[in-house]
């Protein structure tokens, strides 16, 4: 079920950041459009994502994910709501050679960011809770999560050679962590996740996304995972919220969004393995969905996608 949820996603890491935080200290970070995830590093801090009533409370070792980005304000926790002199302004949320804030208890937090190739509204995010969290120190962590921790800390200490790849690497095995994590609390119980379960509805997607060139019909997929067609159809909008071809043409598109930005094939190609008869019918839909056509879309900057990693040192 993993794989499926990441082959769906389609995710980039953005960046890497590590700053130290003297109490007392706070940032709000504003609703961003990429999820964000936070490793704490040393000391401990309170977590107040909007819209949630209860801070979530992080010690050194723990991970959050906070996958569909929402506004939220991070502070050490000293004060039961924080005082405006506490608040860093977020753009200082970068390596620096002295804490920011205070003269008490450093906190060290590590930052990043995931990009997700699916649309915001497909319902896997939907199916995220606000906030993810993992911990270390809990016995529920395995010693993999543990070592990626620790890793993760060690690198962003002392970026060398070679630590942008590195660090994505490890922020990859993170949202794999946070993924299983979901996966065991909630898979039974929301939407998004009871598709990739469900037997039919799990396959059918399965056959999608391995072969989005494929003449689909709701006929021929219900015939290829065993069941009838109405039956299938209505368990399909059921689970995922929209229609099996509807489904189909949203994930052709990302994936010819990205054979696109990743590859040097031409229109004739893409269309095809998008499964489009022609290249205008396929540049209609693609400028349909994107707001622009296949060319414009290959030319146009890639700036605020996911690049290289860079490290700040």
């Amino acid at each position: 079920m993993v794989s499926d949820v990441l082959e769906t996603l389609r995710f980039k890491t953005l960046l890497f950041g590590r700053v130290e935080l003297g109490a007392p200290w706070a940032v709000r970070m504003p609703r961003k459009a990429n999820a964000s995830f936070y490793v704490v590093a040393r000391g401990s801090l309170r977590l107040q994502v909007e819209g949630t009533a209860k801070p979530v409370f992080l010690s050194a070792g723990d991970v959050v994910l906070l996958p569909r980005a929402p506004a939220h304000t991070l502070d050490d926790g000293s004060r039961r709501t924080p005082a405006a002199s506490d608040f860093v302004p977020p753009q200082l949320l970068r390596p620096s050679a002295a804490p920011l804030g205070g003269p008490g208890q450093v906190t060290t937090l590590v930052t990043g960011c995931f990009q997700f190739g699916a649309d915001p509204a497909h319902p896997l995010l939907r199916a995220f809770p606000p906030v993810i969290r993992l911990s270390t120190q809990d016995g529920q962590g395995t010693p993999s999560l543990a070592a990626t921790v620790q890793l993760i800390t060690a690198e962003t200490a002392t970026p060398g050679a070679g630590s942008a790849l590195v660090l994505g690497r490890l922020a990859d095995v993170l949202l794999v962590h946070a993924l299983r994590a979901q996966t065991a609390l909630a898979g039974t119980k929301q939407a998004g996740w009871k598709a990739l379960a469900d037997p039919a509805v799990g396959n059918a997607l399965s056959l999608m996304h391995e072969q989005p060139g494929t003449p689909w019909t709701v006929e021929r997929l219900a015939r290829s995972v065993g069941v009838s067609r109405s039956g299938f159809a209505a368990r399909f909008h059921a689970l995922v919220g929209e229609t099996p071809l509807h489904y189909l043409a949203n994930w052709r598109m990302i994936r010819a969004a990205r054979w696109l930005r990743e590859s040097t094939d031409s229109l004739d190609i893409i269309a095809e393995r998008a499964g489009y008869e022609s290249a205008p019918a396929f540049s209609k839909a693609f400028k349909r969905r994107w707001g622009m056509g296949p060319g414009a879309y290959r030319r146009a900057p890639t700036d605020g996608e996911a690049g290289p990693l860079r490290v700040d040192t």
